[in-house]
């Protein structure tokens, strides 16, 4: 059995709200240096430009990449092997983000109630999802979710009958009807399957799959790149103002399901894609 001490836990998470805030994903970099150079329209190019640039300036003077360092979504895979010592996981991983944001000089835009809406100052709570898995690791994946694309993402409850005809037209219609409100370019994460609170919780968590993979079961691959194809084509465009690449991935995720549902879930990230993850 290993042991995993929660002041590590804290350092880590700590360290992973900074980093993630300030140094853009290399497979992100590398989808927005695609888009930009397969685009034609002058405009949508020189957006690709600023972002990319912004990227490394954030990245070279270690400031934030976004003015909106979002909510924190932490993903904990526990192993059923390992041991947490010194107090309670949750904590730590709370504590860790409240140092990262105040260490980091990051944004907290977290009020303590939905209605109250009085701010924290510290950008907590953090959404922690827990999942038990087999083995000895344990591995914490921290996102900082904008709201600005968070507020566009939908949730449908359809009906088998509406077949992969009706999945397709619902995500196609949030994507259209998100428009530039998300900060395109943007990366949509599907979740079908399962029931109302499992598919939207497949489709925030699909977008911490690399971007160059595609899923694993050919017919849901295929269904991806179709989906990317079909939101370029509405040529909505980087910022919404034109151009060939609103989208740089859809990603999909499955579960089974009732047979009187078809839930489908779509959760939109922005082009800042912000993400860390680490393994004890």
């Amino acid at each position: 059995m290993k042991t995993v001490h929660v002041n590590d836990i804290q350092e880590a998470v700590k360290k992973m709200c900074i980093d993630a805030a300030y140094f853009l994903p290399e497979d992100l970099k590398t989808k927005l240096e695609e888009a930009r150079d397969s685009e034609q329209w002058p405009l949508a190019k020189d957006i690709y430009d600023i972002i990319l640039e912004n990227g490394e300036i954030a990245r070279n003077e270690e400031v934030a990449y976004c003015q909106d360092t979002g909510m924190v979504v932490a993903f904990v895979d526990l192993g059923q092997d390992v041991h947490i010592e010194g107090g309670f996981i949750e904590d730590a991983i709370q504590e860790g983000v409240r140092q990262g944001y105040e260490e980091g000089c990051l944004r907290k835009s977290v009020v303590t109630d939905p209605i109250e809406r009085k701010n924290s100052g510290d950008n907590t709570p953090a959404v922690i999802n827990y999942r038990v898995v087999p083995g000895d690791e344990l591995k914490i994946t921290i996102a900082e979710k904008g709201f600005g694309s968070e507020n566009m993402s939908r949730l449908a409850m359809l009906k088998p009958a509406d077949g992969i005809e009706g999945v397709k037209k619902f995500i196609l219609d949030t994507v259209e009807n998100a428009g530039p409100n998300p900060c395109p370019p943007i990366v949509v994460g599907v979740g079908i399957g399962g029931n109302f609170d499992k598919s939207a919780a497949m489709a925030k968590r699909v977008l911490m799959r690399p971007l160059d993979q595609y899923n694993e079961n050919p017919f849901y691959a295929d269904l991806e790149k179709e989906l990317e194809e079909k939101i370029n084509s509405l040529g909505i465009g980087p910022q919404g103002l034109g151009g060939k690449n609103m989208c740089l991935r859809v990603l999909i995720d499955t579960y089974g399901t009732h047979i009187a549902g078809l839930p489908v879930a779509v959760n939109i990230q922005c082009h800042a894609g912000r993400h860390k993850d680490v393994t004890f």
